[in-house]
């Protein structure tokens, strides 16, 4: 008997397997190391099809390489917020978005449509908060629009891999696509999605981890962390997020520049980037009489009015400047002007950290001399002293100190920047780092036909 084909589905003629991406939001501006993942797999020789829950906001700033390649995403039909609503009103509401592709699965298979949905439901009571909770209604959300993802998978004939990127909710949704459509499935971890509980409560990580067919995360100190969590029954690689070391190249003596020192640091104004640490530091090396730039980039978070007010209450308005975020491409241009790049990472109450950012990958390329702290996986990228300096964290009398080592010693900066290119160079290039990745899915997935 001819199975039922999807809506707009054609036989598949094409011998090479596709890898369907599953994502929350795709592209956004601070995550570039996923769109150039895709773009380095592509080219070499993988066929990604990109599923992206929600669009960037219209008037967002995007990189050159996201532009080119949106007409390739596939974005699901948007939903309302689920925070505050009743459900039945919620659901009336966006149902009927999707209710055709769950209506093809149940007709297609209904023993694994109706299976995967009641271990929705179960999930639902299972991670509530407190057993008298109101069932974790965002489930319900992450099942329907599995469901979109499933029949388009389906309808496509060639997709023989699933892969979420962040552990959390679109790792959830690529679990329920793989038990609806029975295509294996992997996910990429990477900070805050592996360590706050809220995001993964319970058991719910370790869950994934054993359905998973593999597990890439981007620091060994994750590794080690999922590795407990997974109880050592499963494979979890760490594959360093790499970047394209022509591009990201040294200017002609970087630490021998005339002028006023630029002291750059970016990242999302949230907590566990440290910039509270930085501007008191600030405050600390103008005390003791430095004259400097401080240059903070980064798109605006909960911490940006704590930031900027404590610019203000410290009088530091014309030491640290406060500049949006950017592209890649004028971030470069932003790199080639500071005499230094640094960013001291915290861990903050609920857990939340950072892998190993990478804007300090990026600025070590440059030839940038950096500074940074002892925490996560920084260490696994920073020597210290050898090609760049760690500091404690939350520490704001240590980081001065380690500033001040750099404006006072320029060859030292050119000493240590030259020594983090070479470290880059050798265990973060993109085309080493993604042919691991590229590796791993050649080993599941296998050509049509």
């Amino acid at each position: 008997m001819t199975p039922e084909k999807a809506p707009g589905q054609t036989d598949a003629h094409s011998d090479q397997s596709e890898i369907a991406y599953i994502m929350k939001e795709y592209p956004r501006l601070s995550e570039t190391f996923i769109m150039n993942e895709i773009a380095l797999l592509k080219k070499m020789g993988l066929v990604i099809r990109v599923f992206s829950v929600k669009k960037p906001p219209a008037a967002s700033k995007q990189h050159a390489p996201a532009d080119h390649g949106r007409s390739a995403v596939q974005y699901l039909p948007s939903v309302s917020s689920l925070s505050g609503s009743h459900l039945l009103g919620w659901l009336l509401a966006n149902l009927p978005k999707f209710i055709k592709s769950h209506l093809y699965l149940l007709r297609r298979a209904p023993w694994s449509y109706l299976s995967t949905a009641l271990q929705m439901v179960q999930m639902t009571l299972h991670y509530r908060s407190g057993f008298f909770k109101k069932p974790k209604k965002t489930f319900i959300k992450e099942f329907l629009q599995a469901g979109y993802i499933a029949q388009q998978v389906l309808a496509s004939g060639r997709v023989r891999h699933l892969h979420g990127h962040f552990c959390h909710g679109s790792t959830t949704i690529t679990m329920f696509v793989s038990r609806l459509t029975h295509i294996p499935f992997s996910f990429t971890a990477h900070a805050k999605d592996i360590y706050l509980s809220t995001l993964n409560p319970g058991d719910l990580l370790e869950r994934k981890i054993k359905e998973a067919r593999f597990v890439v995360t981007c620091t060994a100190a994750n590794q080690s962390y999922l590795s407990k969590i997974g109880q050592g029954n499963h494979t979890i690689h760490t594959i360093y997020h790499g970047l394209d070391t022509q591009k990201f190249k040294p200017r002609e003596n970087p630490a021998l520049a005339q002028g006023k020192p630029v002291m750059l640091s970016v990242g999302r104004f949230v907590e566990k980037k440290g910039f509270v640490s930085l501007v008191k530091a600030c405050q600390i090396l103008k005390e003791r009489g430095y004259g400097f730039q401080c240059r903070i980039v980064g798109e605006a978070d909960d911490q940006s009015e704590v930031i900027e007010g404590l610019i203000r209450d410290l009088k530091l308005e014309k030491q640290v400047l406060i500049t949006g975020g950017v592209t890649q491409e004028e971030l470069r241009t932003i790199y080639a002007e500071c005499t230094l790049f640094v960013l001291p990472c915290q861990i903050v109450n609920n857990g939340d950290r950072d892998g190993i950012p990478n804007v300090l990958v990026e600025s070590m390329a440059m030839g940038i001399p950096v500074i940074s702290t002892a925490i996560s996986g920084i260490p696994e990228l920073i020597d210290n002293g050898i090609n760049g300096l760690l500091v404690p964290q939350k520490n704001d009398l240590a980081l001065a100190d380690a500033l001040e080592i750099y404006l006072k010693d320029p060859y030292l900066r050119a000493q240590l920047g030259q020594a983090g290119r070479e470290k880059v160079c050798t265990h973060f290039d993109s085309e080493k780092t993604n042919r691991a990745l590229r590796d791993l899915f050649l080993s599941c997935v296998k050509p049509i036909g």
